[in-house]
């Protein structure tokens, strides 16, 4: 892959700083490589300039249809189902009073009450989860996806304990063995490692939506939101929407239609 003369100078510049700044320089180093690989897309690609997704709540009627999602996304990403309290979740189910807590009231209408609400990584504008990581294994791309290199995680866990909305499992163990059917196409995780929803950038990378999109029957819809003529955009313009816990300040990119 070819750089220009300033990319040049800046990898040069930040190759020093590390030679001479220690492990801080370092990880800076690797965090604008890591960067500057997800700045160039390939040929084909899905891009924008900011990624999210809308969970239209009229098109899950029960939730056999959140189901058939998180089994889309499992199949792709090689997430395993271990039988304890260490499961590991990427897309998952959870009452409205468990999501939308700040939404919660006495009165609350018996539909939503009662009603599963499918949840995930929310892919903050402003995620905590990469303010705290020492290895830059968590990191925000250009496009808005926050991202885990399974690779440079060291197990800390300071990222579960900064994320607000439970989007993050840790493996105790060896996952491969919980695995039912292997995609060879994702790598497998191993122990001590965090994991979690990645927007499928491996997908889009291949001009391909989300699993979880396909799998949805037009309940998640994914586009810019940076782009005010995006179906996501007009979506959120036309009806009512919500996030999960705003007052935070994270600025999620995941919004319900309800």
């Amino acid at each position: 892959m070819s750089i220009d003369r300033r990319q040049f100078l800046k990898l040069a510049g930040l190759s020093a700083a590390a030679a001479v700044g220690g492990p801080v320089a370092a990880n800076i180093l690797m965090r604008s490589q890591l960067q500057a690989a997800d700045e160039t897309p390939a040929p084909g690609a899905l891009t924008a300039r900011r990624w999210g997704m809308v969970v239209d709540m009229s098109k899950f009627t029960s939730e056999a249809d959140i189901q058939r999602c998180v089994a889309a996304c499992d199949k792709a990403h090689n997430v395993p189902h271990i039988p304890t309290k260490q499961d590991i979740k990427w897309i998952w189910e959870e009452k409205f009073g468990n999501a939308f807590p700040d939404h919660e009231q006495v009165y609350l209408a018996e539909s939503l009450e009662s009603r599963l609400f499918p949840v995930l990584c929310n892919h903050c504008d402003n995620p905590p989860c990469v303010r705290v990581c020492p290895t830059q294994a968590t990191y925000k791309r250009p496009d808005g996806i926050v991202m885990m290199d399974f690779h440079r995680c060291i197990g800390c866990r300071f990222c579960m304990a900064a994320c607000p909305y439970g989007s993050r499992s840790f493996n105790f163990g060896d996952p491969r063995p919980y695995v039912a059917q292997t995609n060879p196409e994702y790598p497998t995780r191993t122990k001590g490692v965090v994991e979690k929803c990645t927007f499928c950038v491996e997908r889009l990378a291949k001009g391909l939506r989300p699993a979880c999109v396909e799998a949805s029957n037009g309940a998640l819809i994914f586009g810019d939101l940076a782009d005010p003529n995006s179906e996501v955009r007009q979506l959120l313009k036309e009806r009512y929407s919500i996030q999960r816990k705003t007052a935070l300040g994270t600025h999620p990119s995941v919004y319900y239609l309800i």
